[in-house]
């Protein structure tokens, strides 16, 4: 993950020796990291508005060969080409979120290295100390431990030099009375709101996006989205008690920026509205095309009624010119015939 964190730990930096805060470098981070992925989200929410405009069109595919699953998979990569719908589309925002969330807890696991720039050599040291003062601390976050060991007590680090104790010391993870260095647990402390939060904020997300594109929970799917509706603020929950509480503070941040970033786009995106005009068109052009199909019947039949006239007309024509033929004949053999 040190890949994904190097790039995130210098933004960090940055915003941590501009605020001297790390809450609030937290939130700012969070603010600019979800500015960075409005495009992608924009994408995402169209790719919502395509799929619920697209929808009917699905359902009806799927009833029509519901017992021909390879002419059900052609029909609908025909409807995908037609309507220029790329299924894999939303994905790609899921994925660079994934991939910052790692890239964001390896810089919340070592603060030491992303925001205070110390090398791996001096971190190992101060590790020792640590493990020879028989503090215990957690394999996946020992510079959180170092930090706090080091503020509590400076003079067993003195070997480190003034330098690093005086940056260790100016460091501060508190934010609005709370050490986002540390890890959550169960019982009565403010830390234990911060998992309570992220699975309420993740429950909220998904909850406003399902009543914003209902068409996303039918059809095949519906059951797994469903389930991954509640699932999901679940594993929130619990992952937040295994990792510091930035992280579960970044996941609360995420989630509301998220919400006011989806009730913005749903203003401009709708993907019910986008459905309901998509049944309207797809309506009006039914009653376009036979209202055409009406007009060309009309028109053939005005047609075959010309031509029948002209049949019948044609035809008294040749009765008359043989009829006037027959009685020149025997006005010339009345002629003909001696007297």
């Amino acid at each position: 993950m040190y890949i994904l964190g190097y790039p995130l730990g210098l933004i960090m930096r940055l915003l941590y020796n501009l605020l001297h805060s790390y809450g609030w470098s937290l939130i700012l981070f969070t603010l600019l990291i979800k500015l960075v992925m409005v495009p992608l989200s924009i994408k995402q929410q169209k790719s919502s508005a395509k799929i619920a405009a697209i929808q009917p069109q699905m359902q009806e595919i799927q009833k029509m060969y519901a017992k021909n699953q390879q002419k059900m998979n052609e029909e609908m990569q025909k409807l995908y080409e037609r309507e220029k719908y790329n299924p894999a589309g939303g994905c790609l925002p899921m994925l660079i979120t994934f991939l910052v969330l790692f890239g964001l807890i390896d810089v919340i696991y070592n603060p030491m290295r992303h925001i205070l720039g110390m090398s791996n050599e001096v971190i190992a040291q101060a590790t020792e100390i640590l493990k020879g003062l028989g503090i215990a601390f957690s394999q996946y976050s020992p510079q959180t431990a170092i930090i706090s060991s080091v503020q509590a007590n400076p003079e067993a680090y003195s070997a480190m030099g003034t330098d690093f104790i005086n940056a260790v010391q100016s460091f501060n993870l508190n934010f609005l009375g709370i050490n986002l260095g540390e890890t959550p647990s169960f019982g009565l402390n403010v830390l234990m709101l911060i998992p309570i939060l992220s699975g309420v904020t993740a429950f909220a997300v998904s909850w406003i996006s399902m009543k914003i594109n209902p068409a996303a929970m039918e059809g095949p799917g519906a059951g797994t989205m469903k389930v991954m509706m509640f699932v999901s603020p679940l594993m929130s929950l619990y992952i937040a008690f295994q990792v510091p509480a930035g992280v579960g503070m970044y996941w609360i941040l995420s989630n509301l920026f998220m919400m006011a970033q989806t009730l913005i786009l749903n203003k401009f995106y709708n993907p019910r509205e986008m459905a309901e005009k998509a049944k309207r068109e797809a309506e009006s052009a039914e009653k376009r095309n036979a209202w055409k199909e009406l007009r060309q019947r009309k028109r053939h039949a005005a047609a075959m009624r010309r031509h029948r006239r002209v049949q019948r007309v044609r035809k008294k024509s040749i009765v008359r010119n043989w009829q006037r033929q027959e009685r020149q004949t025997q006005k010339n053999t009345a002629m003909s015939i001696p007297m």
